[in-house]
């Protein structure tokens, strides 16, 4: 024990370090600080004894003034016990301080959970306040993605009892407190270590009430404009285009604003409300009193795609009781002002819309085929499911008129929209992807043979046949991913509806260069990400068996919906190891695309790792990256070199994943990239090791990093590796030279590769 006297800003213990010391204020006050609870404590409390469960001090410790410490050396309960053991009386002011510390969380706890459950409750409210107004005014209704965002009452909540528990033993007398806590030394000593574990269930709850909360604060304000308040301000942009009164929905908004502050990043939340408060000023300053008549060329637009649906229809030459069908279908759907409404009736009439639509969609695209001059109406039906002028709102359908003109993929580059790729697939320069049941066409005819429906001539004729081809892929891939690219399967609807634009056209839709840029941000970090294994010989020059790496950038193709999820689709094709990667991402998307491809990547890396391992894939025998995260997740309860709390942190991951380890791979892979290529650590030891061992950070990224201590014993191990396989591949230059042989060219070695 030793007496320290510390001055007014010092920090004492600083959060999430490692516990070595234990503190009782004997003089002064310090503050606490753990997110957003603040607390003072004074004389007898004592900083530490809360965290020796978990090994680390969960707050930060500040003098808020001169402070004088008793200091003593203690890790665990079992120190704690011994400094007991060594002066009895000091139990019952352990106890004490113990007791008021986890009543403190435990009411911190409580109104942080009552304040939270306050807030969704609020956050649901505005939802059907905004669904009332747009109906009120006619304005189409748009979905704001809340899937994973499930009430506050179906989450875990701290036991009442131990609320009840600690709350009594705080109001015990001197003579009882003791007897229990001086007089039993065992009594103390077990309540100590149930104290510490129950404090680490609080906080543990605490943890996930803040997530939640963070959870909350992105649908209620987030960079990429899908949120509540984005929600309001472009329905009040609405209604002032429209000369409609907005003083109720103004008074919505400010109060949404004041529900904002402390819950939402302040900084961004500035940055919006001044984009707010500028664009309604812009607004009432340009509407005029009455609406000015339309300009010749939108005029001219307008009378192209007036009657669009009828057009759609008559191209596609479908049989008139599904054109009637769809006609009625389309007309009762627009008609409709809450298109995100989940009633029975609604659901029954999308699916209705659903079914005809990919019905009419191929018949329109069958005779595209030998059609040289596509009308504009039919591009935007098949780049971007357009069918009627009313439902994409007059602005929309202006826009795609004029964009579809010009508007491509990048096929030289590997992106595509869904037409090109059909077309692709039609002339036989690629082949059908695979089916929700992970079929291909190959299999698909050889099921067709082996089960007596089709014979081995028909076989051999349809394996040849591209457009057997292509219509597998209309009707296998492209309704199954069109409805996951939407994101949210319950209100599916392929058609091209204005309500479910987050922002205009142009500022989601998705553009060749900027998925090309995306991708390329990702090499520039995980620089081997899609670099694959194969194995070269050559007989006359000596050559034994050499695994070689060969790039294979992915196909991204552009589905033809408003959408808020990618799909890594497929890792190859067919079963050869040497084919991109299919990756499917809405064409009108408004996140942000470059997050978009990290999340695709990091599936990716998983998917092909799994393809590569075969039924190994997660044998710890036979290291792989899939098989090494699979063993940390699965045993991370047992590892030693995790923490406590990081293994809660595993366990709330694993929660919020559902027990998915992919899932949870791709969650720190995204960290991985974001955050550590950056020189920002955020994950654990054993998952940074893991990572940098299979998705190594590219030369100028390990340069940054060499003066990390934190990245030292995995880059010394990537410099081995590395060295190793350059003098390997240098011996067998140098062999080649000395036998005056050139160097094969389809005999490439990367350099930076060389360490994997």
């Amino acid at each position: 024990m030793a007496t320290i006297t510390v001055r007014e800003g010092t920090v004492i213990a600083r959060r999430n370090r490692e516990l070595n010391q234990i503190f009782i204020i004997t003089a002064g006050t310090v503050t606490a600080t753990y997110e957003q609870d603040v607390t003072l404590l004074g004389k007898g409390d004592v900083i530490g004894l809360l965290d020796l469960d978990t090994g680390y001090y969960t707050y930060e410790y500040v003098a808020s003034g001169d402070v004088t410490l008793l200091v003593y050396p203690c890790k665990t309960c079992e120190d704690a016990c011994s400094i007991v053991s060594d002066n009895g009386d000091i139990a019952g002011l352990f106890a004490t301080s113990l007791t008021r510390s986890i009543c403190h969380i435990i009411d911190n706890y409580i109104m942080l959970r009552y304040n939270i459950g306050n807030l969704y409750g609020y956050l649901i409210d505005s939802y059907d306040t905004y669904k009332k107004a747009c109906m009120t005014h006619s304005i189409p209704t748009r979905e704001l993605p809340m899937d994973d965002l499930k009430p506050l009452d179906e989450m875990d909540d701290v036991p009442s009892w131990i609320v009840n528990y600690y709350e009594a033993i705080k109001v015990f007398d001197a003579d009882l407190s003791r007897v229990l806590f001086i007089d039993k030394p065992d009594f103390f000593k077990g309540f100590l270590h149930k104290a510490c574990a129950d404090a680490g269930v609080i906080f543990e709850s605490t943890r996930t009430l803040l997530d939640y909360q963070n959870d909350i604060a992105t649908v209620m304000l987030n960079p990429n404009h899908v949120d509540m308040f984005d929600l309001f301000t472009t329905l009040v942009y609405r209604m002032i285009s429209t000369h409609k009164n907005t003083m109720s929905i103004h008074t919505v908004i400010g109060t949404f604003m004041i529900q904002m502050e402390g819950t939402v990043d302040p900084v961004l939340y500035q940055e919006r409300v001044a984009e707010y408060r500028t664009r309604i000023q812009a607004l009432e300053q340009a509407t005029p009193d009455e609406p000015e008549p339309a300009s010749p060329i939108i005029t001219g637009v307008q009378a192209a795609l007036s009657h669009s649906l009828d057009t759609i229809l008559e191209y596609s030459d479908c049989l008139p009781d599904t054109a009637s069908a769809f006609r009625q279908a389309v007309y009762e759907y627009k008609d409709i002002v809450d298109k995100t409404a989940s009633t029975e009736s609604l659901t029954e009439l999308r699916k209705k819309i659903t079914n005809l639509f990919f019905e009419i969609y191929t018949s329109a695209f069958q005779i595209s085929l030998t059609d040289p001059n596509i009308p504009p109406v039919l591009k935007m039906f098949f780049e971007f499911g357009y069918v009627d002028e009313e439902l994409a709102g007059p602005d929309a359908a202006a826009y795609l008129y004029d964009l579809v003109q010009t508007y491509h993929g990048d096929p030289d580059h590997g992106v595509y929209t869904l037409y090109e790729w059909l077309i692709q697939v039609y002339k036989g320069r690629k082949e059908p992807s695979r089916n929700e049941f992970d079929v291909d066409f190959t299999q698909y005819v050889h099921e067709l043979k082996t089960s007596g429906k089709i014979t081995d001539e028909i076989s051999r004729r349809m394996m040849n046949d591209t457009t057997e081809k292509v219509m597998y892929e209309l009707q296998n891939m492209f309704p199954m991913v069109n409805k996951i690219a939407f994101g949210r399967i319950s209100t599916y609807c392929p058609v091209f509806s204005e309500h479910n634009l987050y922002k205009s056209v142009e500022s989601q839709l998705m553009k060749p260069e900027a998925i090309l840029a995306s991708i390329s941000k990702v090499r520039s970090i995980d620089y081997s990400v899609f670099y694959r294994e194969s194995l070269y010989s050559n007989s006359e020059l000596g050559i034994g068996k050499e695994l070689l790496q060969t790039e294979v950038l992915p196909d991204v193709i552009l589905m033809p919906v408003v959408g808020s999820r990618g799909i890594m689709w497929q890792e190859i094709e067919g079963k050869r190891r040497s084919t991109p990667a299919r990756m499917m991402i809405p064409i009108l998307y408004p996140e942000d695309v470059d997050q978009l491809m990290i999340r695709l990547a990091g599936e990716y890396r998983w998917e092909m790792c799994k393809r590569v391992q075969g039924t190994r894939w997660n044998d710890v025998s036979d290291p792989s990256l899939t098989s090494e995260y699979f063993d940390y997740i699965q045993f991370y309860r047992k590892n030693s070199e995790l923490s406590k709390d990081v293994k809660e942190k595993i366990k709330i991951t694993l929660q919020k994943t559902k027990g998915s380890y992919r899932e949870a791979f791709v969650r720190d892979y995204i960290a991985w990239i974001t955050l550590e290529g950056k020189g920002s650590p955020v994950l654990n030891k054993v998952t940074r090791r893991i990572l940098f061992r299979y998705c190594p950070f590219s030369a100028s990224i390990r340069t940054q990093l060499e003066t990390n201590p934190l990245y030292k014993e995995s880059l010394d191990r990537y410099n081995i590796r590395k060295a190793q396989y350059d003098r390997h591949m240098e011996n067998i230059f140098t062999k080649l030279k000395n036998a005056g042989k050139q160097i094969p060219g389809d005999f490439f070695i990367d350099r930076e590769l060389a360490g994997r």
